[in-house]
């Protein structure tokens, strides 16, 4: 029996799963540890079979990356004894312009894939950290690098760059996306479910603490509302999305405010955090119902509305809407006011499918098709890794 396990490490977490294949892959573990570098931090992992671990851990395991894996460890050990881990499937914020597929980290991948932190602060440093510390951890597995940006890097020129002399696109300053791997799951998702609307014309919204829209045809993405960075498109959590770039220069030049006091600003304490002033968690601006926390609602909303006209325009068209990611997936209320008055393009939902989360949620008289589809970028992450086993093995 071979053990795949997935790792997606973000600043102060790390998410993860174990998968046994034999025929097909089998999720027998997944988990989280939360608050790294803090004495809050907490591991919680829960077995096919039922056992739970939710248990607070010291602050010498939650120092770093490298430590919390060890806690991983002691999970997995309970889980599979002393059996081997064959392959870790690593989730890889950017792949730039030369990963366009998930990839076997070899020190030389490792070391290229470094120089792309500065396109994605927030993540590809943390990313990286688990790599390595993975490596160490588990020398005889293979190492893979799966992509958020792979699925988008067959996007038309036109949905690929910017207004910018045109030496800035050959030396890689374009339009990425992101969110790929969550994308990649719904697409096949998708085509297990519903064929048909697989191989129309899709608009996945993928929302979060980070948000996207990604215009699909054909299985295929065509465009995307995350850009350079991903810190553009749709407001999220602390992040502020959408922004004139105008805003920065007269925050760098007349505010006097330095590119690191700018950078905290658009990372941490944009998006709906900071237009409420209270939280980027949507269940809390709900339930507070303050005029700022309702204002955030509203402006979380419309920019979602706007994006998703856009994507219609790109894919001349529409026949089905996808709904994933937490407030995606959880969120009625939200959907609900997403869709709301769109009879004009052809969506109208259910009330009843849409409160009960159901996976489709459209009236059976709307043109279009609306789905909520729970995202796994764990098990993408797992196919991945196990495809590169098997020919790493079969070669």
């Amino acid at each position: 029996m071979r053990h795949v396990l997935t790792l997606n490490a973000g600043s102060s977490s790390i998410k993860f799963a174990l998968f046994e294949q034999d025929a097909e892959l089998v999720e027998i573990l997944r988990g989280q540890i939360e608050g790294l570098g803090s004495a809050a931090a907490k591991l919680t992992a829960k077995l096919n079979d039922g056992m739970v671990v939710d248990e607070r851990i010291g602050d010498v395991d939650a120092a770093d990356h490298e430590a919390a894996l060890g806690r991983v460890l002691d999970v997995l050990q309970r889980a599979i004894g002393r059996a081997a881990v064959d392959a870790v499937g690593h989730r890889i914020v950017h792949g730039g312009l030369a990963f366009t597929g998930p990839v076997v980290i070899e020190n030389d991948v490792l070391q290229r894939l470094e120089t792309l932190a500065p396109l994605a602060p927030l993540h590809q440093p943390h990313n990286l950290s688990a790599v390595r510390a993975a490596q160490r951890a588990f020398p005889d597995a293979l190492q893979v690098g799966c992509f958020d940006t792979a699925f988008h890097r067959a996007h038309p020129w036109v949905n690929d760059t910017y207004a910018l002399p045109r030496d800035f696109y050959d030396q890689g300053i374009r339009r990425y996306g992101f969110h790929g791997l969550s994308y990649e799951y719904v697409v096949s998702r998708l085509k297990e479910i519903a064929p048909q609307d697989e191989k129309g014309r899709v608009v996945v919204m993928h929302l979060g603490n980070g948000a996207s829209m990604c215009a699909i045809r054909d299985g295929r993405s065509i465009g995307s509302s995350m850009g350079f960075t991903a810190l553009d498109g749709l407001p999220m959590g602390t992040r502020c999305g959408q922004l004139d770039p105008g805003v920065v220069l007269y925050l760098l030049q007349e505010q006097r405010m330095t590119v690191e006091a700018v950078a905290d600003l658009l990372y941490h304490h944009s998006g709906l955090k900071g237009l409420s002033g209270l939280s980027q968690d949507m269940r809390e601006l709900e339930t507070a119902g303050t005029p700022e926390a309702l204002q955030a609602i509203e402006y979380f909303v419309d920019r979602i509305r706007r994006e998703l006209g856009a994507m219609a325009a790109i894919l001349s068209g529409l026949d089905t809407i996808v709904f994933c990611g937490g407030i995606g997936e959880h969120a009625w209320r939200i959907r609900a006011r997403i869709c709301q008055n769109f009879e004009w393009l052809g969506i109208e939902l259910d009330e009843g499918r849409n409160r009960a989360g159901e996976t489709v949620i459209s009236s059976d008289r709307s043109r279009i098709r609306a789905f909520v589809i729970n995202t796994n970028e764990e098990m993408m992450l797992a196919r991945h890794a196990a495809g590169l086993l098997a020919e790493r093995r079969s070669g």
